[in-house]
């Protein structure tokens, strides 16, 4: 009996680490891949570290980016914030007398339902006539169509980013090269329906401002934003948030981190708001220290919170099913070529909250990621 137990006592030492530590035989199946990987579990009410793998190394984030972008934007605009399309024309009577207007401002919301709305608004104001024509201005934002670092990036997820854009810049699903053409047509048909005439005369004066439309509140945006991956609106609302450059959004949402948690721009890498760019890079820890902020701030954290998918609970089709999962944790997650994230927070089966992040980078696949995560989420 003292031999037997004696050999298994030899047999477990001589076992590699690996094998009698599940975190370790994780990480040794990534890099056996050439998997790069950053990962980290904490406890979500006193932050500390349970278990992980590199967590402070920066790598690609893919859509886990937007989890800065949104934050920083609830917690400087608040969730009630709205920005104002204004429509502008010359009213004589019913009429308006040259071209009708629309000033963009970067509404990344402005479909079909709510330019139809807009009309209507118009209407009640007694417009009935354009005697000119239907005018767009995107003055508001620079030139700057795509973004910093797109250029490898699907041609599906890239859409021309202009303060005035309408359905997403997309038409029957597909991206459109003229946006501006998109936006009129779709102006004209909505004017039309709503009982409102576009005769296409002489332009005339801008006159004043006869409407200004208001968006839905942040709150609404950041939670399409963030449920669905909508890369558009995020990248509208940074553009906003730089006074309608990339470039001054970016530093406005780097400034943000680094006065509010001490993260400089080393830690918070970005070059724009959704993840597209494979400049972008974070590590699992900065992406926890965000989301264990957002979780304790009392002002933007139920907004910030609510915003993120739940596994098991959402009334649209998710890629994970478990049901050992439902309803046990909120994340976003993020994919590109190469590139495999999740962050989160999750419920143990004994009710503790945990506070997670995963980023890999390579010739990964989601279950990757979600190995981990289905592991940590069944202790306790």
């Amino acid at each position: 009996m003292i031999r037997r137990a004696l050999l298994a006592l030899c047999l477990l030492l001589a076992l590699p680490a690996a094998a009698l530590d599940p975190m370790g035989a994780w990480v040794q199946r990534m890099e056996a891949r050439n998997i790069r990987a950053s990962a980290g579990l904490w406890d979500l009410e006193t932050g500390r570290l349970l278990e992980g793998h590199q967590m402070d190394l920066a790598l690609v984030p893919a859509s886990t980016t937007k989890v800065l972008s949104t934050y920083a934007l609830l917690k400087t605009w608040k969730p009630n914030y709205r920005i104002e399309t204004e429509v502008w024309g010359d009213l004589r009577g019913d009429t308006v007398a040259g071209d009708l207007v629309f000033k963009g401002a970067g509404d990344p919301f402005l479909t079909g339902e709510r330019l139809w709305l807009l009309a209507e608004e118009l209407k009640a104001r007694g417009v009935r006539t354009v005697s000119g024509k239907l005018r767009i201005d995107q003055g508001a934002f620079d030139d700057q169509r795509y973004g910093n670092g797109w250029e490898g990036t699907s041609s599906n997820t890239t859409p021309p980013i202009l303060p005035f854009s309408v359905n997403f810049n997309k038409e029957d699903g597909r991206l459109v090269k003229d946006p501006d053409r998109l936006a009129l047509e779709t102006l004209a048909r909505t004017l039309r329906q709503a009982g409102i005439t576009v005769e296409g005369g002489p332009s005339g004066s801008e006159g004043r401002r006869l409407l200004a439309f208001p968006s839905l509140p942040l709150r609404d945006l950041v939670g399409d934003i963030n449920k669905f991956s909508n890369n558009f609106m995020i990248e509208m609302l940074v553009k906003r948030f730089g006074g309608g450059t990339w470039t001054q959004g970016i530093r406005q949402i780097q400034a943000f981190y680094q006065t509010m948690l001490d993260l400089g721009p080393d830690k918070v890498a970005l070059t724009d708001g959704s993840g597209l760019s494979k400049e972008n890079h974070l590590s699992a820890r900065t992406l926890a220290i965000v989301l264990r902020a957002a979780w304790n701030d009392f002002e933007v954290g139920p907004e910030m919170v609510g915003s993120l998918k739940i596994i098991g609970g959402e009334p649209f089709r998710l890629h994970i099913k478990d049901p050992d999962l439902a309803r046990r944790i909120r994340c976003k997650t993020g994919h590109l070529n190469g590139v495999t994230s999740v962050c989160g927070y999750l419920q143990m089966l004994d009710g503790r909250r945990r506070v997670f992040a995963v980023i890999l980078n390579g010739p990964c696949a989601e279950a990757d990621a979600w190995d981990l995560v289905r592991r940590w989420a069944s202790q306790g």
